[in-house]
């Protein structure tokens, strides 16, 4: 029936697999709970307590593959007909959560996401960044995510039949941080595969730094660049992409680069404070960019 996919790294994931399996319990349901760890070193013996629950198992990888195909792997584990991918450091909303997803899946399901919402106590001022970004650009109501099916979804609290993973994986070619999700949805909308939209939601329970958000999000731009150069996604696929193609067109890119250069200690300053803004963050990416494509001769579309 199910086979719930966990990828994890440094992260303490057996509370999640409790929930997870207690809830699955009570629906008399065949299933299983696969936790893939990419090469930690952190929480090791927390997690390696997964094998010791019926129908659970945990692995650790021996050298880092990326989100990517660390879920590549997982679902070639996986034993049943549909998998849901989850995020290590998420946590269901309801006690439902596995029944809702079980109920919403009838003979034409392909895809389903769920959503995804934040806690709404507010974190320490040095982890407000990632929180806020998550409150103002990830919870999104479903009303609007129905509008925009293949916009609004990301890739963990997403349901997807094993055959259709098999047929599109991750693209395997990405074990740094970042983009992954819009090569591996853009695959679903070119093949006119749908994504339904429910409302059965994971908090997400993520505690980084801003500092290390934004470290992440550098990583993140800078696979975004490699993806555009290696043709897996064009320019047009990212709001990144998108704004980058009014500057070039403009020829404003030297001007975009020494305004970054000028001001990127003032915008961190701004991002780490306690009222960090999310316009100054998409900036920040955009500069960031536009300094990776300095000297890059071709503009792919």
């Amino acid at each position: 029936m199910l086979s719930i996919l966990i990828p994890t790294y440094n992260y303490n994931v057996f509370p999640l697999v409790t929930e997870l399996k207690n809830q699955a319990d009570t629906l008399e349901i065949a299933y299983e709970i696969l936790v893939q760890d990419d090469a930690s070193d952190l929480f090791l013996n927390q997690n390696a307590e997964v094998n010791l629950l019926p129908y659970c198992s945990y692995a650790l990888n021996h050298e880092k593959l990326g989100r990517g195909n660390n879920i590549n792997l997982l679902n070639s584990l996986a034993k049943y007909n549909y998998v849901l991918i989850m995020e290590a450091d998420a946590f269901p909303e309801k006690k439902t959560y596995v029944r809702d997803l079980i109920l919403a899946i009838n003979q034409e399901t392909q895809v389903v996401f769920g959503g995804v919402t934040y806690d709404t106590k507010k974190p320490d001022n040095d982890k407000l960044l990632r929180w806020k970004y998550g409150q103002e650009r990830e919870s999104i109501s479903i009303i609007e995510r129905k509008k925009n099916p293949y916009h609004f979804v990301f890739t963990w609290n997403l349901l997807i039949k094993k055959q259709l993973l098999s047929k599109y994986p991750f693209p395997s070619n990405i074990k740094n941080y970042g983009y992954e999700d819009v090569v591996f949805i853009k695959q679903l909308k070119q093949n006119n595969i749908t994504i339904e939209h429910i409302e059965n939601k994971l908090i997400h329970l993520n505690s980084e730094t801003s500092l290390t958000f934004i470290k992440k999000t550098e990583n993140a731009v800078s696979t975004l660049n490699q993806l555009i150069l290696s043709n897996k996604l064009e320019m047009s696929d990212t709001k990144i992409g998108k704004a980058f193609k009014v500057i070039h067109f403009f020829k404003l890119q030297n001007v975009v680069r020494y305004i970054f250069k000028k001001l990127a200690k003032k915008m961190i300053n701004n991002l780490t404070s306690s009222n960090p803004s999310i316009i100054v963050l998409d900036l920040y990416k955009l500069g960031y960019f536009c300094n990776l494509r300095q000297n890059e001769n071709t503009f792919n579309q």
